[in-house]
């Protein structure tokens, strides 16, 4: 819901569908939100049931890949850059550095594109992200994967910055900005992965959705972290297949 408000605070659309398998918890959020059409610019707020991955979204729907997205680490690398800037004294906006693969413990910091103003983080520590780190940056990293288990710890849930993450990429799909962000996205064929996997990777977001993926040079250790996340999702996706 969370979302949805920060979508309909920001004008995106003509018409809003909830999707949820909790149909009376969906029907009262969409009556909730309708009540307050008054005070939005969204005429239609409509809902219905389905809870899919993005890999079967994609399967069922019969659209080309570059339409179907998943959230994937647009928020995992805004985390990433909101913590790196911090330790930095700078504000997030002005690092640039990603997270790349599968959302959550498993995801691929890319150390060797953090970067402030061009300066390049691993060429100032050549250790940046490794056991051998006497600065220990990959303590960053881990407060990335824990960051979200501690909100839900402290509130029981987290919805506030995934809601603002996800307006952000329909206002890139929106607005045909073609700005990057690390969305998920099918992958076969990239980075020596052989299955049909979605994962994160900065990908070009415009009106026709995927416009193009971003090739980013990788160390070997980052590829095959990448690899090995692909993997983990296909050991899950494998019995889906048929679809």
């Amino acid at each position: 819901m969370a979302c949805a408000i920060s979508i309909l605070l920001r004008e995106f659309c003509d018409e809003l569908a909830l999707v949820d398998v909790m149909e009376d918890k969906l029907k009262g959020e969409m009556m909730d939100l309708q009540h307050g059409s008054l005070f939005l610019k969204t005429p239609k707020i409509v809902a219905g049931k389905v809870d899919v991955l993005t890999y079967v979204t994609w399967k069922l729907s019969g659209l080309p890949k570059h339409r179907v997205i998943g959230s994937g680490t647009n928020l995992d690398s805004a985390r990433f850059r909101y913590l790196m800037a911090e330790r930095l004294g700078i504000h997030p906006s002005s690092f640039n550095g990603w997270i790349l693969g599968e959302h959550g413990d498993s995801s691929v910091p890319v150390w060797s594109g953090a970067n402030v103003a061009g300066v390049n983080l691993q060429k100032l520590n050549p250790d940046i992200g490794t056991d051998a780190d006497q600065e220990n940056w990959t303590e960053t990293h881990r407060k990335v994967v824990d960051s979200a288990y501690e909100v839900i710890k402290l509130k029981g849930y987290t919805n506030w910055a995934i809601g603002l993450s996800v307006a952000d990429l329909i206002e890139s799909l929106m607005k045909n900005l073609n700005r990057i962000h690390p969305v998920s996205t099918m992958v076969k064929g990239m980075f020596g992965i052989g299955d049909e996997v979605y994962l994160s990777l900065p990908c070009v977001l415009n009106s026709n959705g995927v416009s193009s993926v971003v090739n980013m040079t990788l160390t070997e250790d980052e590829r095959a972290q990448l690899k090995r996340s692909a993997d983990t999702l296909w050991n899950i996706q494998r019995d889906l297949k048929d679809l």
